[in-house]
């Protein structure tokens, strides 16, 4: 590790995870870093354990005692806030309460150097409210790290409203310097990953909320198939139901209700029985795991009639993957009274598609074609539908080895609704300058451990593919959250790359 040529004297307010966290980051990257915080105990606490980590490092041949040792002494334990010496960076790690943090920075300005920089580590609160109890607003900053700091390369470069310019490119040119990746993105609720993780686990929710499918289910397609390495109900688990719930209504309430960030009803009452997580030791999981949670369901032999396919783009496939597991697939334009009539919705549930079709929905089972077939089947049918058929049908699916996943009949599946809702916040966010169409992948990937960012998925999975899905789950469900993003519907409709950013110049 080099030390950065961009060095200085720090003050770090606020010794908690976070703010040790940033201190370690500062103090291993050259900077002289003075950490102060209301209880002088989490101080020393604090620096017991940047000296533990910092061992941990040198003991895995990551860092050289002589690094290690230097960087421990440029950390400067303070008493009190009024105790600081001059500083040129500022960063205040504090709790989250809005007048708490204005009235630290009220005593920050004083002590400031003249062209110091005073920054908010908030992870959502407005950097222009905090940055009106400054005489010079115009040198507040949010820098949002992410923790644990030392790990997470990501940090939210947020000007507020009176921010200069200068102070922006300083403040970014500092994180560069430490080998964090900075995003810039505008003073709006949530900033730029807490917006973009309502898709996600928001979406999934409201999966669980009507009976489409159970938490485990949705994690395995999400996992199996998009290659996340935790599924929602295991991010909310391990994040803690408590504060998501709590962001939940923040985003919710700043964006002024709108119906894409809506909080699930259940979410409050699951909260208030402790169901919180990892933490409580219950949340949508058990923690140890119960091992007999994840039993397969067992195969019994049922009799296979023929399959017929429902043409389209996805037929050629279908009937591949049918003859590969031993099936007899029907040819003809109509299937014949004995046929199971295999559908492939897009943006659609299996009742929509059946009646469409003029299908018998006691005889049609859906496969969704956006999951990985070679890596997981998820299959729905109509209410009505003989359960004999979907039995036999998920049988034969099963027959190679790959899970099969039966959810209740709902539009887009579980894998579409996701990627429909990241995808489109994801559009919103392009359009309305929060922030730019390249930070958001990256933001997506560093912030929130996603593969792949929104836009990525997109292309993979084709723009317009994603667009009918949204265009669809809109039309059917006549909600609002599915409604087509503008920016989504351009480039769907004129053949550009979804990132394609525009401008009136």
């Amino acid at each position: 590790m080099t030390q950065s040529p961009s060095t200085g004297t720090l003050a770090v307010v606020g010794a908690g995870a976070m703010g040790r966290g940033i201190a370690q980051v500062f103090a291993t990257h050259g900077w002289r870093v003075q950490l102060v915080d209301a209880r002088p105990a989490a101080v020393s606490d604090a620096v017991a354990a940047i000296g533990q980590h910092l061992d941990r490092l040198v003991a895995k041949g990551s860092l050289s005692r002589d690094h290690a040792t230097a960087s421990m002494a440029r950390l400067l334990p303070v008493d009190s806030l009024t105790a600081l010496e001059p500083f040129d960076l500022a960063i205040e790690a504090v709790v989250e309460d809005a007048a708490v943090k204005r009235h630290v920075f009220e005593q920050l300005e004083a002590m400031a150097r003249p062209q110091a920089i005073l920054a908010s580590n908030t992870s959502s609160l407005s950097i222009a409210a905090i940055a009106a109890a400054c005489q010079q607003p115009e040198r507040v900053i949010g820098l949002h790290f992410f923790n644990p700091a030392p790990l997470m390369k990501l940090v939210e470069v947020i000007p507020g409203a009176r921010t200069t310019q200068a102070v922006t490119a300083r403040a970014t040119a500092i994180i560069q310097a430490l080998g964090h990746h900075p995003v810039t993105v505008a003073d709006r609720p949530g900033f730029l990953v807490n917006t973009l993780s309502r898709g996600y686990t928001g979406e999934a929710l409201r999966i669980l909320a009507e009976g489409v499918a159970e938490p485990s289910v949705v994690d395995h397609v999400m996992t199996r198939c998009l290659d996340f390495r935790m599924g929602p109900f295991e991010v909310l688990d391990l994040t803690g139901l408590d504060v998501s719930a709590a962001v939940m209504r923040q985003v919710y309430d700043g964006y002024w209700q709108e119906p894409r960030f809506q909080p699930t009803p259940g979410v409050a009452a699951r909260v208030a029985a402790g169901l919180l997580g990892r933490k409580s030791g219950k949340g949508f999981y058990a923690y140890p795991p119960d091992p007999s949670s994840a039993a397969e369901p067992v195969a019994h032999a049922l009799p296979l009639p023929p399959i017929w396919v429902e043409p389209g783009p996805w037929q050629l496939g279908a009937t591949t993957l049918l003859r590969s597991l031993g099936a007899e697939v029907e040819a003809a334009a109509r299937p014949s009274a004995a046929a199971i009539a295999l559908v492939t919705p897009v943006g659609l549930d299996c009742t929509e598609a059946a009646a469409r079709l003029t299908l018998c929905p006691a005889r049609t089972v859906a496969l969704d074609p956006l999951a990985r077939w070679d890596r997981c089947r998820v299959v729905m049918a109509a209410p009505g539908a003989d359960p004999a058929i979907g039995a036999a049908f998920a049988n034969l699916l099963r027959r190679d080895g790959v899970p099969v996943c039966r959810i209740r009949d709902s539009a887009g599946f579980i894998l579409q609704r996701l990627v429909v809702m990241m995808v489109q916040i994801a559009c919103d966010a392009a359009q309305s300058r929060l922030a730019a169409p390249a930070d958001i992948d990256r933001a997506a990937m560093l912030g929130l451990g996603y593969p792949q960012g929104p836009f990525a998925i997109a292309r993979d999975l084709g723009i317009t593919t994603v667009y009918d899905a949204a265009y669809r789950l809109f039309a059917l469900t006549g909600e609002a959250r599915y409604r087509p993003s503008p920016w989504l519907r351009r480039r769907a409709r004129l053949s550009l790359p979804i990132d394609l950013d525009d401008s009136a110049d």
